[in-house]
């Protein structure tokens, strides 16, 4: 059972952009989010509740203006589910442990081992640098 009081808890802890994203199943504009070309070794978590979902190990540019990941970081780490919100069928990513939206994922990356492209927002995500 959902508390009531809930969507303020979200509200008080997010930013706008990533209430909006996470809470509301917004997208980012492409090209736009600060995680796009994030270069660096570590985990990608949920800005939400902090579960880590992707690692920089399968981070890819897809040419997409999002955050492309050919894998999860563990297979109980997300869910998908169906979406036809925009009138064509799409399978969306969510966080496994707190629901929000993360993004979509795509079976269109045919040079990546998996052949999917797991398309997320920045707005959506935090990063943890790997100690070296």
């Amino acid at each position: 059972m959902v508390r009531a009081d809930a969507d303020s808890d979200w509200k008080n802890k997010l930013t706008p952009e990533q209430y909006r994203v996470l809470r509301e199943k917004g997208t980012e504009a492409p090209f736009s989010g600060a995680l796009l070309h994030n270069d660096k070794a570590g985990n990608y978590r949920c800005a939400a509740c902090g579960q880590v979902v992707f690692t920089s190990d399968t981070k890819f540019d897809s040419g997409s203006g999002w955050p492309s990941f050919y894998d999860v970081a563990n297979t109980k780490s997300v869910k998908l589910a169906e979406d036809q919100s925009l009138g064509m069928p799409r399978v969306e990513v969510m966080c496994a442990s707190c629901g929000s939206h993360l993004g979509h994922v795509f079976n269109d990356a045919p040079e990546q081992p998996t052949g999917m492209r797991f398309c997320i927002n920045s707005a959506a995500l935090e990063f943890k640098e790997k100690n070296i």
